[in-house]
């Protein structure tokens, strides 16, 4: 079969880690582990080093934690992470990119710089993103901790934080900041629709997830690799504490750790110059990337349709359906996106294939926005292994905002465009719902109802975060309450009423 030789190929990838907990922990900067998943990614290519390195035209970081905001960086930080890198690598690439804040970064750049190198207007890319959160977290306070400061000449093409997609003012008005709160607002959402109480949906997500703990068992990159029972999971103790209503701590992505991974992208036409074994090379098949409607809007809250969207058209473009998928990566950084993704694809926790090849966020561990290159390095070399079998990455960002799907194979074939941009579209122009940031005027009281909720058992202030319902026209609203005033019965449905102040709106449960 010829092969457009402008068609792109995964030829390396590379992962790292540096356990605080192991013999041999080195203190890594986050450009350190970045740097050494990258010169194991141009080894894995199987070619000649330094020409492979000097090949690379374009160097893409994934925005970790340490620069997500304007915050100071704990231990210090460089001024330029992806030419940090480089000069680590002692390579000088044309162009340095630093991408927005968000889960779907290391697919959405991959099918990004493919695309450009299948146009023409690029031959090599270097992808890599890294954390050293835990090594941050430890240190900080000591007397002994490390400065990871440091200065990169040379261009950087910073893409901003992208916070302003997914959120705003009255998010940050009413506490709704914490992934776990932010989520915890979905997965009630999602309880409400399929009508099961809370002791009943606590274990149907520990059984999602448990099957995830016994792959990570087996990961050596793993944070925990340790098998866990439904009851382990699903049952709240003083070590798996609550930490917003409806997680305990297990269910939630594990962030303390130090990881780095990197994907080498380049045209088949380079692979090959450069002597790349056929046997190393991996097509992206596959992709599409989608944003959802902002968080108040959407018609069911427990819902985001696109990241099942996106997986159809991935497997369009790629030419085969889901039951053709030998492996599934998922973004699981809590339970609701990988059942969101089951919700709209028909799989099911149980699938025989497996629904992770890392073990998952909570388990392998949650390396910032980085999560999913790990995601994707595991699946080339599974499916290096498995010649023509096809492997999917499903890549979450934002508030179930954004996401994007990748299918790799060895299987050849030209590269396709997807049609993201048409159905991005179709996205903007579908039904939303009236959302307001004020429930009321002031000194007027408005009849509502909660549609869904949280408790933010583990942070400071201890607040109750509603997403209220008008009953006179049906407008979405967020709001705050005393989390003791909720009582013990279930929430979802009771009437209540809301004022507003500067401040935002508060709102009681109704007599």
């Amino acid at each position: 079969m010829l092969i457009d030789p402008r068609t792109p190929v995964i030829v390396g990838v590379g992962q790292v880690s540096d356990s605080i907990d192991e013999p041999d922990y080195q203190r890594m900067s986050s450009v350190d582990l970045a740097a050494e998943a990258s010169r194991r990614a141009i080894a894995d290519a199987g070619a000649d080093l330094s020409r492979v390195a000097a090949s690379i035209d374009l160097i893409a970081g994934v925005r970790q934690f340490e620069i997500s905001g304007p915050m100071p960086a704990p231990l210090g930080r460089s001024d330029n992470y992806p030419r940090s890198v480089a000069q680590r690598l002692g390579i000088e690439p044309a162009r340095a990119v630093l991408e927005v804040v968000g889960g779907q970064g290391p697919q959405r750049l991959i099918t990004e710089f493919a695309g450009a190198i299948a146009a023409g207007g690029l031959d090599v890319a270097l992808v890599m993103g890294s954390d050293a959160i835990s090594t941050e977290r430890y240190f900080v306070r000591r007397d002994d901790r490390p400065d990871f400061t440091e200065t990169a000449a040379g261009s950087l093409e910073d893409r901003g934080f992208g916070y302003e997609l997914f959120i705003d003012e009255n998010l940050v008005e009413h506490a709704v900041m914490g992934a776990p709160t932010q989520y915890g607002l979905l997965e009630n959402a999602r309880r409400a629709r399929l009508g099961a109480d809370r002791d009943d949906y606590r274990r149907q997500m520990a059984q999602l997830f448990a099957p995830f703990t016994a792959v990570a068992a087996k990961n050596p990159l793993a944070a925990t690799p340790m098998v866990r029972t439904v009851d382990e999971l699903a049952t709240v103790t003083a070590g798996n504490r609550m930490i917003c209503d409806p997680f305990p701590r297990l269910l939630v992505a594990r962030d303390l750790v130090n990881l780095g991974a990197a994907a080498l992208v380049m045209s088949l036409a380079t692979a090959r110059g450069l002597g790349v074994p056929a046997e190393r090379m991996v097509f992206l098949r596959g992709h599409a990337d989608l944003r959802e409607q902002p968080l108040l809007e959407r018609p069911d809250l427990g819902a985001a349709p696109t990241a099942w969207t996106a997986a159809r058209e991935a497997l369009r473009v790629a030419g085969i359906g889901l039951d053709d998928i030998a492996t599934f990566d998922l973004y699981s950084c809590f339970p609701v996106a990988v059942s969101n993704f089951c919700d709209g694809t028909g799989l099911t926790g149980d699938d025989p294939r497996g629904l992770t090849l890392t073990g998952g966020l909570p388990f392998f561990g949650g390396p910032g926005n980085n999560y999913s290159m790990h995601a994707i390095a595991d699946t080339v070399e599974r499916m290096r292994e498995s010649p023509g079998a096809f492997g999917l990455v499903g890549a979450n960002g934002g508030i179930m905002s954004k996401y994007s799907v990748g299918v790799y194979s060895t299987a050849p074939a030209d590269w396709a465009a997807d049609r993201s941009a048409e159905l991005q579209h179709a996205v903007t122009a579908a039904p939303a719902v009236t959302a307001r940031r004020r429930a009321a005027t002031a000194g007027a009281a408005v009849a509502a109802w909660i549609e869904t909720y949280t408790v933010r058992h583990a942070f400071e202030p201890r607040t109750a975060v509603i997403v209220g319902r008008s009953h006179a026209d049906g407008s979405r609203f967020l709001a705050t309450m005393p989390p003791e005033d909720l009582g013990a019965a279930d929430p979802i449905g009771r009437d209540i009423i809301v004022t507003s102040s500067e401040q935002g709106n508060t709102a009681v449960l109704a007599s």
